[in-house]
């Protein structure tokens, strides 16, 4: 499996990616995630969608918290043609306590803990943490990636605004 340094630092220390860098232009890999009734779920089961898959290291922490919540609230409202994904190494269970204790019922969270399908596939694997990287991957209807974001360093905010205007220009 491919692995990158250099890219990404959490608290300012660097950090190893597993797996590809995902590149606009290409077709979205798959995947194979957990839903929080542990059913697998993969990219097919969100086709004909935009899908905006939200990667966050813990849902349990700040930063992710404020993210998944700007992502229910301001992306989900743009089209129901948008599907929003919130892909963790959180359990299903946590994710779904978590989910029920925000009120974030718009988001769809997905955990990567079983497998790292996900986080292999699209190069958000911490190798040395087994988290994910905090980072945007917007897919268009027709599974092509239009927009990514790996943030440089993990405790700091994904772009919303340019993430916001991918999705606008795949409605």
């Amino acid at each position: 499996m491919e692995k990158r340094t250099g890219v990404v630092t959490f608290a300012g220390g660097p950090i190893t990616l597993v797996g590809p860098e995902v590149k606009v232009g290409q077709q979205a890999p798959d995947f194979t995630v957990l839903s929080n009734d542990l059913q697998p779920k993969t990219l097919k089961d969100f086709e004909g969608k935009v899908k905006v898959i939200s990667v966050v290291p813990s849902l349990d922490t700040g930063v992710c918290d404020a993210q998944t919540r700007w992502f229910n609230q301001d992306a989900t409202a743009l089209s129901d043609d948008v599907v929003v994904l919130t892909i963790s190494m959180d359990l299903p269970f946590a994710q779904k306590r978590w989910c029920g204790a925000a009120g974030v019922d718009k988001v769809i969270t997905l955990s990567d803990h079983k497998d790292a399908s996900f986080g292999e596939n699209y190069g958000f694997l911490i190798e040395e943490l087994r988290l994910l990287t905090r980072g945007v991957v917007v897919i268009n209807k027709e599974d092509k990636v239009t927009y990514v974001e790996y943030v440089p360093e993990v405790t700091q905010a994904v772009n919303f605004d340019a993430a916001l205007e991918a999705i606008k220009a795949d409605i």
